[in-house]
């Protein structure tokens, strides 16, 4: 393989490839998860003789750009690739706040570009054994603004339209007061099978009975869960079969204290927070 590396803009045409590096990191994703992350973001490839030996996105929801699918081949691994991939995606961007879920041996470098632990994530997955579910409200277009209002609150990124996206692909439960909603939760095909998440709420027993309400129906199938470890929820969803199964380490350029009534309970996916 040559030495020479270069970095292009990443295109439709690196989707094959990259799905390809996933996979052979045993990653769970799909072509079709690899589509919905390059729809809403924009990156980077590491070519060596024409093959795409390295990939990293930049997801940006108003002033947050999360940085995610940092992926470098095990050929070129030690040569400090990713560190350019990354350096290469904040260089070309104006976003007061980075943020990122990083692995264990990641953590060295994104603390040298600046990055910051704000918490751990823990991924549960497994075959679910739903609990009783209270009634609840199942979204419409029409919500979609209340729903982003409700996320910028919660998490102070603009995710609409990635909101949009999952009323399209998948369900959205919601609880109303007065006809308006006042929390929500998704779901959504992702992997092997299917990923619950965000639950956007004021407390943990409305995030349960949202979670429970999208796992209603789903028994005996594969769900993934990724929830904050201070959300208190883990303990739960093991009495539900769903096994944690590591996760990472939530890390910012810029961390704020969280002072909203309402938080996140439950990520949409470790690359879109």
């Amino acid at each position: 393989m040559s030495d020479t590396i270069t970095l292009a803009p990443f295109a439709s045409e690196h989707l094959p490839a990259a799905l390809a590096l996933s996979r052979a990191e045993a990653w769970p994703h799909r072509a079709e998860d690899w589509a919905l992350l390059s729809s809403l973001s924009r990156g980077l490839v590491a070519l060596a003789d024409g093959r795409v030996e390295g990939t990293a996105l930049l997801t940006r929801f108003g002033p947050v750009g999360l940085v995610n699918m940092i992926i470098v081949g095990e050929a070129l691994r030690g040569r400090g690739l990713g560190r350019r991939l990354v350096e290469g995606l904040m260089a070309e961007a104006d976003i007061p706040e980075y943020r990122l879920i990083a692995t264990e041996a990641g953590l060295p470098l994104y603390r040298k570009l600046g990055f910051l632990e704000t918490g751990r994530i823990r991924q549960h997955q497994g075959p679910v054994a739903p609990p009783p579910t209270a009634p609840v409200d199942w979204a419409r277009a029409a919500d979609h603004a209340a729903l982003s209002a409700l996320d910028r609150q919660a998490t102070g990124m603009d995710r609409a339209p990635l909101i949009a996206a999952l009323l399209r692909q998948g369900r959205v439960a919601v609880l109303r007061e007065a006809g308006q909603p006042i929390a929500w939760g998704a779901i959504r095909p992702f992997g092997r099978g299917q990923v619950a998440g965000p639950v956007i709420a004021p407390d943990g027993t409305t995030a349960r009975g949202l979670l429970s309400a999208l796992m209603a129906g789903q028994e005996g199938q594969f769900l993934r869960v990724d929830v904050p470890e201070d959300s208190g929820l883990s303990p739960w969803l093991e009495t539900l079969g769903l096994a944690p199964v590591g996760g990472g380490v939530a890390m910012s350029t810029a961390p704020a204290p969280h002072a909203a009534p309402i938080r996140s309970f439950a990520l949409a996916a470790q690359a879109l927070g």
